[in-house]
């Protein structure tokens, strides 16, 4: 697994974001700093609370997505019902997962939460790699995330 530096990734961002309030050119940005930040990164996006209990593909780097996951489906979908990231280290054991890209092995997927608690949607990255992604990944993207959107 890479080591990926988190602190400097995070310090990049936040340059890059500063003052910047609309969210979709916020996931853009961090869409390509975070999948160009690490190897294991094979497809890296947001899909955006856009109705109740639905999410839609938002700015992305990678192959295509899928383009609509109800809360009631998949890894995208349990992090969006449950608010807690999902750490699938493999992918054909979750049950429901959908299969978006068959090169799919491990995920991590993360809620995006704005002011007040308020979902916003949430950060799919996907891995070519079984067992891809760790807990250190998970808290420090959380982090990132909460950083960038957490008084939007």
């Amino acid at each position: 697994m890479t080591d990926t530096d988190y602190d400097g990734l995070a310090a990049r961002i936040a340059a890059l974001t500063e003052g910047e309030t609309d969210e979709v050119a916020l996931m853009a940005t961090l869409a390509c700093e975070l999948h160009h930040s690490d190897a294991r990164f094979d497809w890296t996006g947001f899909y955006r609370v856009v109705g109740p209990e639905l999410l839609k593909i938002g700015p992305y780097q990678g192959g295509h997505g899928c383009l609509v996951i109800p809360f009631s489906r998949g890894v995208c979908g349990a992090a969006a019902r449950t608010g807690e990231a999902q750490l699938v280290p493999d992918v054909d054991a979750f049950p429901g997962h959908i299969a978006c890209a068959s090169s799919t092995r491990s995920e991590l997927v993360i809620p995006v939460f704005g002011a007040q608690g308020r979902l916003i949607g949430v950060l799919d990255i996907d891995s070519d790699q079984p067992d891809a992604f760790t807990q250190v990944d998970a808290a420090a993207l959380a982090g990132i995330l909460n950083d960038v959107f957490g008084k939007l």
